[in-house]
Formats: C-alpha cells, structure tokens, sequence
C-alpha cells in the first residue's frame, strides 16, 4: 500500500470529520484508532487519517505519539502528511499543537509549514489572522468556552506564537487571492526571515483549493477538514489519485440494537439530546453519581436492558455550562472529565457485550474514551452523515462487524441521533 496522503489527527471525532471530507472529495479512506499495528489488515486505499487522543493530554506525550504516526505513514508512502487540529483551534497555553507542529516540521524538514483551521462549509472562517465562526470572531462565540481548552483569543499568530519555537507569519487574504504563485513567493519571503509557520487566511472553498495545491509542495501541513478538502482536490486534480464513490464500503446493513452516547456539553448536543426524546427513550446521567462510584452506570446499563429491544436508546452525561462549571469546581477539572468519560465508556462496553452493534457517540472526548475501551483498531468510511461525520464501519474488531458515528459536539442538526441513525442500518 503506497499512501497518497497520511494524516494524523488530535482527536477521534475531528478524525472522522477528516476523513469523511477526503471521501467526500473521491479519496479511499480508512480511519485507524491510534498508530495500527503491523499485521492488521487494510484495504487499498488512498488516504489514512490515524486518529490520536492527543489534544488535551501532556504535550510531551503528545509530540511521541504524533512522531510515532508520522514515522508509520512516511513508511507507507505519504509524501504530505496533515496534521489535523480542530476548527476551532483548541489549545492551551502550552500546546498542544505548536508543541506538535515543531516536532514533526523538525522531522520532516520543511523550512515552513502552512497552517489554518478555516472550513468555510462549517462557518469557520479565517481573515487578518484571525479566527471567526460565522460572522463573529471566536472569542466572541459560544465555543470559545470548551471545558478543557477554552479559546478566547481569535488571533492565531498570538495564539500559535504562544505554543510555538519558531517565529509566527501571516498569509493574508490579498496575497491568497492573488493565486498559489503570489502564496509561494510569500512563503519563501517569511522563511527567509526564520519564520517557521504561516497562518494562511481562507473565507471561501475556492481559497481551500489554492491552499491545497501549494501545500502540496511541503511534506507537512496543519489546519482542519477545511485544508484537507484543499489537499484532496488537487490530488485528485494533479491526476495522482482517481476519485472514487463514497458511501459503497458502509452500505451492507449491520442490523440489531442500536444506541446513542452524548457527552459533549455543547449547545449543539445539548439541543440534540432534547430533540432526541421525541423519538427514543433517553436517561440523563448524574454527574455527582457517576463521580461516586459504578452504580450510576449500573443503573444506565439497567435501564438500556429494559428497553433497547423497543428501539434505539440515548445515554446522556452532557450537562450546561454552568453545571460543567460547579462540578469542576467541586472535583477537579481533570478528574471530574475523566471519571465521566470512563463511566460513557463503560456504558459503551456494556451496551456492545449485549448486542448493540451501531453505536452514536457525540462529543470528542468521548468518543475517544468508547473507541479506546472497545478496541477497535480502525474504520472503513462511508456515507455522510451531516457536515463532518460519516457513517463508520469497523475494522478489525473483535466484536465484528460494527457501524458507528463519532461527532464532535458541535456538529449535526437538531435531529442528529435519528438522522444517524437511518444511515446505520
């Protein structure tokens, strides 16, 4: 298998938005959980996006085990590789993604590496630098406030220079506008000075493209679905890969009971989950329970017994802002995040040994947690869901054949759980 394009991404649910979008574009994906092992088997594909629970883990860690996916995909052929942060650049002080973005720009030896999180498609656009989602800078948006990297600077120069050993540029809207050669002459202007990245505005797909092609050139990239939907059109516009049909390698049904996870305490899965109980039962968690011991998830695992046989299920520990915000400060940030994704993952585990086999899980640190916990070692990706989040088939799992939907908390319409849920036959 000789790889067109490798990807690295920071967390599960952006991985499978990654890779729905290089399906999307004609490219024959596969999603692995972590850096696969040698012997697992994999079918000819084009592009691997190796999914890492990275982002909000110890940046020295981070950097190993992103090096460690990086030396994998070069040893299968990729000549760029894209390491995929979040849309909206979640990140703290201290990293994760300058920290990463040195580590593999020093392996690969590129002078500079181009880097931005706009995905027009997703409302998530750059200008001057600086970062908006719709018509508002970042830092004035609800999702500036995530539970564990909280954004509340739009301007990615700052932000990046912050994490970063090397120098900061820009690459404005006038210069992308005036096409790839006017992007490369201003590249090589910035490394010229010993400046080592460049944010690069993006308002319209059109500048995805041209960002695409000349990101091609490097042998590292960093930015979210948007850029890879840029690196996939000129792959398949260079005539290096020929497009395919998406949606065939996750179209034979699965059948049995299905279920839904929600941890993610966004607006977005929180407006979900409410919808979701017009159509299918759903308990809500106690967080104070969930952090005193197993009997919380013993009752959840109780109650989906009593009733998954009716239909589809919904299991929920998402909770408001405010009631993130106390529970935090009762226990701990960390440990508070910790004790409930381990008890979803739990949950996930008990639900597949009693037969579930197409599973929805929203929220990115969630998904992480129930992906890790089953074990299984890697996707297949097929049909869109919504914006971001296909249709997964298993690969390689010891629970067999599995469909499963990880979504970022942001992401989906009102009726996400029931829209997922028809595509997962």
């Amino acid at each position: 298998m000789k790889l067109s394009l490798g990807c690295i991404a920071d967390d599960y649910t952006g991985a499978s938005d990654l890779a729905n979008t290089l399906t999307r574009q004609g490219l024959r994906t596969v999603q692995t959980i972590g850096v696969p092992p040698d012997d697992l088997a994999l079918p000819e594909v084009d592009a691997v996006v190796v999914s890492l629970k990275s982002r909000s883990i110890r940046a020295d860690a981070a950097v190993e085990r992103s090096r460690a996916a990086e030396k994998w995909l070069r040893g299968r052929g990729a000549g760029h590789v894209l390491f995929k942060i979040c849309s909206t650049f979640d990140s703290t002080e201290a990293g994760n993604i300058g920290p990463v973005m040195d580590a593999l720009r020093a392996d690969c030896g590129d002078a500079i590496v181009l880097v931005t999180p706009a995905f027009p498609e997703t409302g998530r656009t750059v200008y001057q630098g600086n970062l908006f989602v719709g018509s508002v800078p970042l830092n004035e948006s609800p999702l500036k406030d995530h539970p564990l990297n909280p954004m509340h600077d739009s301007n990615l120069v700052r932000v990046l220079a912050r994490q970063s050993q090397t120098s900061v540029g820009l690459v404005d809207l006038a210069t992308l506008s005036r096409g790839a050669a006017a992007v490369r002459a201003r590249l090589a202007e910035l490394a010229g000075k010993g400046i080592g990245a460049a944010v690069i505005d993006a308002v319209f797909d059109r500048d995805l493209e041209t960002i695409g092609g000349v990101a091609l050139d490097h042998r590292l990239s960093v930015g979210a679905s948007g850029i890879g939907l840029g690196l996939a059109r000129a792959l398949v516009a260079s005539g290096k890969v020929k497009s395919g049909v998406a949606g065939a390698a996750t179209a034979a049904p699965v059948g049995g009971p299905a279920a839904c996870l929600a941890g993610s305490c966004s607006q977005a899965t929180l407006a979900q989950v409410s919808n979701a109980e017009k159509t299918m039962a759903v308990l809500r968690l106690d967080p104070e329970q969930v952090l005193a011991g197993p009997g919380e998830v013993r009752r959840a695992l109780a109650w989906a017994g009593e009733r998954i046989s009716a239909g589809p299920i919904l299991i929920a520990s998402s909770a408001t802002p405010d009631q993130v915000v106390a529970l935090q400060s009762r226990h701990g940030r960390d440990a508070a995040g910790h004790a409930i994704e381990q008890a979803m993952a739990d949950v996930a585990e008990g639900l597949v040994r009693s037969g579930v086999r197409r599973l929805v899980v929203a929220g990115g640190e969630t998904s992480g947690a129930v992906v890790d916990r089953l074990r299984v070692p890697g996707f297949v990706v097929g049909t869109e869901i919504a914006a971001g989040v296909p249709v997964l088939r298993a690969v390689g799992a010891a629970q067999g054949d599995m469909l499963l939907a990880l979504k970022s908390g942001n992401f989906g319409g009102p009726d996400f759980f029931a829209d997922a849920l028809k595509l997962m036959r």
